[in-house]
């Protein structure tokens, strides 16, 4: 049985659901999320949403400023579009119910934090728990709008393309390539469903699980990524991985992330002994963008041995912290650790793709009636390094220019069958005995990724570690097309996907710019002034 929908919507953080909110006006919505709606990287989201508040501060300043981070590879266009249209963004998400801290009482007079990249006052947040304050306002409208049904505990399996059809059915004559929908797991009964969409939307976050240390929660496997590249979409820059500089380091924290916005309100990192080392680095030292602090950190830990370094604010008032910070200093307190008088121990950890599904200004794709917004896609925004909290930004911005741009595809469309879907077939497919297969490869991938492919990478590491991840993907399809489908074997599967084009798109990249440093190619080169684009040839 094929399933309708007039939008289906693929993942439930802020751009997914943003975006699901303002095409139920024109139709059916269909959300598909693989845990509960709220557990998204969304929610835990910590330090804010850059825009322009402030008095000092301008749309000029913010450019420049995201320019600067991007090292040379945004899309001028892009940057001066989502940060113009972001201020109207936040407004929108204040008159939806989102509170943010104010220091005044004008309904737009926020506190605004700093972070590191930037040169003004500019960060909106809601004290520690940004994101969550943003997921809770917009789950509860999503809830509450009979257009829009939401499917928990399901997870995309493939894309359905109108060529992909036609090859199926060994037509070899190329054909545009349409988006017609996805087929959908749902775990609950372990069936697999097969929905038609007019329009479908990958809004499904990044795929920072791919490393062994991340700040991101399980589901980041870069489900949207994969599926895309294997519907035909062309993807773009997956070298460049942000890697947060500070990770809570404890034996039992589990990707827990210290806000750069720590950093922000005065806080140094440390090393073992107590000194101050960030200097050696950079004139801007704790406030210099993500990857020089991060690579700083990683040298600090080479060139020293230990385990970790330390973030200290201790010289601020204790007040002040806990007010501030209430989740992260009680969250530290969980650990023994009492920031207001211990400097609190860190690691870099993966923390935002900045590179994914090509799109162009609308969050169109080059499959057609395909979208992405969010950290799946990749805008041209955050070019080489993401610029501090211009995440949350740019899924507001794009998933409202998406919206717009499906509102006058969807005219032309409507939710009418113009192509024959196939229902999913497991013929001859059998519950799998071998369980240790997904979690032995699961392990193997991220450990390889983190050991060959991190912060600092060289050509002969990436090439042994490609080898590799050939080899690993070959032992996943075989058990792919072998056995029942089950959810942490497509993820597994999309991770193997997204690892390889890590690994190519690195190759690909000889120099050294923003987040991809490549020893055997130190200094920038303008030849490779340019998107690094991979599209799967059929």
């Amino acid at each position: 049985m094929i399933k309708r929908t007039d939008f289906l919507v693929i993942g439930s953080g802020i751009a997914g659901l943003s975006y699901a909110l303002k095409v139920a006006q024109l139709g059916k919505v269909t959300i598909v999320t693989k845990k509960k709606i709220q557990k998204t990287n969304t929610a835990l989201a910590q330090g804010g949403v850059a825009a322009v508040f402030g008095k000092i501060d301008s749309f000029d300043l913010h450019i420049k400023d995201t320019l600067d981070a991007g090292d040379g590879l945004c899309n001028r266009e892009v940057v001066k579009m989502v940060v113009k249209d972001g201020p109207e963004r936040i407004k929108e998400l204040v008159k939806q119910g989102a509170h943010f801290n104010k220091e005044g009482d004008g309904k737009y007079d926020f506190s605004l934090g700093q972070e590191g990249g930037h040169s003004a006052k500019r960060i909106v947040y809601a004290q520690d728990l940004t994101g969550k304050e943003i997921e809770d306002t917009l789950v509860k409208k999503v809830e509450d709008n009979e257009n829009i049904t939401i499917l928990e505990d399901h997870i995309a399996v493939n894309l359905i393309t109108f060529s992909s059809s036609i090859r199926s059915g060994l037509i070899v004559t190329q054909h545009e390539n349409i988006c017609c929908g996805a087929y959908v797991l749902d775990n609950k009964t372990g069936e697999i469903e097969t929905f038609y969409a007019g329009i479908t939307l990958l809004a499904t976050g990044g795929a920072s699980k791919v490393y062994l240390y991340t700040s991101n929660p399980d589901i980041a496997t870069g489900d949207g990524i994969a599926m895309a590249y294997r519907a035909g979409a062309s993807v773009a820059n997956l070298e460049f991985v942000q890697f947060h500089p500070t990770c809570l380091y404890h034996p039992e924290a589990k990707n827990f992330l210290i806000s750069e916005a720590v950093r922000g309100e005065g806080a140094v990192l440390v090393d073992f002994k107590g000194h101050r080392f960030m200097e050696k680095y950079s004139p801007d030292k704790e406030l210099a963008c993500r990857d020089v602090v991060a690579r700083a950190i990683d040298s600090e830990l080479k060139r020293t041995g230990a385990d970790s370094v330390f973030l200290d604010i201790t010289h601020k008032e204790a007040g002040f912290i806990k007010k501030r910070f209430p989740n992260i200093y009680s969250k530290c307190l969980e650990y023994g650790i009492d920031m207001t008088k211990d400097p609190v121990p860190v690691v870099p950890a993966a923390h935002y793709m900045c590179g994914g599904v090509a799109t162009d200004l609308n969050g169109k794709t080059d499959v057609q009636r395909l979208y992405a917004v969010g950290e799946t896609a990749c805008t041209g925004l955050h070019g080489a390094n993401r610029l501090a909290s211009n995440s949350l930004l740019e899924a507001l911005v794009y998933s409202h220019r998406a919206y717009k741009s499906s509102a006058e595809e969807f005219k032309s469309i409507g939710n009418k069958v113009s192509v024959t879907l196939d229902l999913w077939d497991e013929t001859n497919i059998i519950d799998s005995d071998e369980a240790i297969v997904v979690s032995h490869n699961w392990d193997e991938i991220r450990r390889l990724m983190w050991n060959y492919v991190g912060i600092v990478r060289s050509d002969k590491r990436l090439q042994r570690a490609l080898r590799r991840i050939r080899n690993i993907k070959e032992e996943i399809n075989e058990y792919y097309w072998g056995f029942k489908v089950t959810s942490d074997l497509i993820e597994l599967r999309n991770l193997a996907t997204i690892a390889e084009l890590i690994i190519e798109s690195a190759l690909m990249r000889k120099e050294s710019r923003g987040l991809h440093y490549n020893i055997g190619y130190p200094a920038k080169d303008d030849h490779w002034l340019k998107p690094s684009i991979l599209k799967k040839s059929f």
